[in-house]
């Protein structure tokens, strides 16, 4: 059966479905229309409101073939391929954040044979893991009292908060009789399992699930999103890398939603692939992870090097406040000067720190310049005019 999927609805019934025209909804430089993740970057002043809105409004047409089925998974099986890895939570998610109540109701429920939510896992077709697109609290709850430790207090999982008189008040796994035991081993879980078919190269429209079907009740950032559905060498890389002690003296303290990590991921995409960026920027930055997962395209040295030479020259010459034409860091003018500085790098002998820091002034005091780093960002025609200029601006710095 084939489904249109559109502006977000999810048919969770589907078996097959083609996802076409995607839209994305029209956002609003009115601070109070603002998600809460956008709030959270301009509470932090890491960003204006123009950098946090840099996509364009328009929708952005995409044609997917995704196949979903169903599987009933008996609950030892599930805890069995969470300990083994073969189901995988991502490591991003924030948290187990159900109480000792709703977890204990929750096994409950299972005991008692009563109907509990389905899970969704997204199949990965290189290693055949399972992601966990929405169901964390679930199957962490599963797995943690099958091994006796509640996750907040790490002490003993007692079921606890059904009632004076409920019959497993005060239960363990362990403690269980045989009977329920052997009953919520039998319990049943339906998962339902998505592969993207088409396009075969990349796995891009679990990015667009996971934005719209994940539950947790927490606004998830785009780069939280990337960095579970495209893990691996590379991520691991860029969290490596974000640590470096010049780059965290630039930007601070690390970002609790990873948009530090997006920085440096953009860094590397627009140095290597910038002849062909086109829009929305999330697709762009998507497929550049996707391709170099595993760090088969570019290697973790090369890339250490690129940036290491580059944030050390940029933090000697401009120090703290570079890329900060204002208050915070504009994400274009690190785009600019990240990118120009190291084709200066790579081009010959080392520029002396004076020579950069000149470049540096003069750039940030071009009026060209600061229009296609303030003001619509994303559009192809800007991102192209700041990386020219910026490339100018130091290929002849000495």
């Amino acid at each position: 059966m084939a489904t249109s999927l559109r502006n977000g609805g999810f048919p969770l019934s589907a078996t097959d479905l083609i996802v076409s025209q995607i839209q994305k909804q029209p956002i609003s430089a009115d601070p109070t229309l603002l998600t809460s993740s956008q709030l959270d970057l301009l509470q932090q002043g890491e960003q204006e409101i123009d950098e946090v809105l840099e996509e364009d409004d328009e929708a952005v047409p995409f044609q997917y073939a995704i196949s979903t089925k169903g599987i009933d998974y008996d609950v030892q099986g599930l805890v069995k391929r969470l300990i083994d890895g073969d189901i995988l939570i991502p490591r991003f998610q924030r948290g187990f954040v159900w109480s000792l109540k709703e977890a204990s109701r929750f096994i409950e429920s299972l005991l008692f044979g009563l109907p509990v939510p389905n899970i969704f896992l997204s199949e990965e077709p290189d290693t055949q893991r399972l992601l966990v697109v929405d169901g964390q609290q679930r199957l962490t709850t599963l797995r943690c009292f099958y091994e006796g430790l509640w996750p907040l207090t790490k002490r003993e999982f007692v079921i606890k908060g059904t009632g004076a008189k409920g019959k497993y008040e005060g239960a363990t796994y362990k403690s269980l009789s045989d009977a329920d035991r052997r009953r919520l081993d039998n319990s049943s879980l339906r998962a339902s399992i998505i592969k993207q078919e088409q396009p075969s190269e990349d796995n891009s429209s679990i990015f667009h699930i996971f934005e719209r079907l994940n539950t947790g009740g927490v606004s998830l950032t785009p780069h939280e999103i990337r960095a579970a559905i495209y893990h691996g060498k590379f991520s691991d890389l860029i969290n490596e890398l974000n640590k470096n002690k010049q780059w965290r003296e630039i930007y601070g303290l690390e970002n609790r939603l990873m948009r530090d990590q997006e920085l440096i991921l953009r860094f590397f995409a627009f140095y290597y692939n910038a002849q062909n960026y086109e829009t929305p920027m999330k697709e762009f930055l998507n497929k550049f992870m996707a391709r170099n997962r595993d760090l088969s395209k570019y290697s973790g040295e090369s890339l250490s090097l690129l940036f290491s030479q580059s944030i050390a020259i940029i933090h000697k010459s401009v120090g703290k406040r570079a890329f900060r034409p204002s208050r915070a860091i504009n994400i274009a003018v690190f785009d600019a000067v990240m990118v120009g500085i190291t084709r200066r790098l790579q081009a010959g002998t080392a520029p002396s720190v004076d020579g950069i820091r000149s470049s540096y002034n003069l750039l940030l005091s071009s009026q060209d310049f600061l229009d296609v780093t303030q003001h619509s960002t994303g559009h192809p025609n800007n991102v192209r005019s700041r990386l020219d200029l910026a490339t100018s601006a130091f290929a002849t710095t000495t």
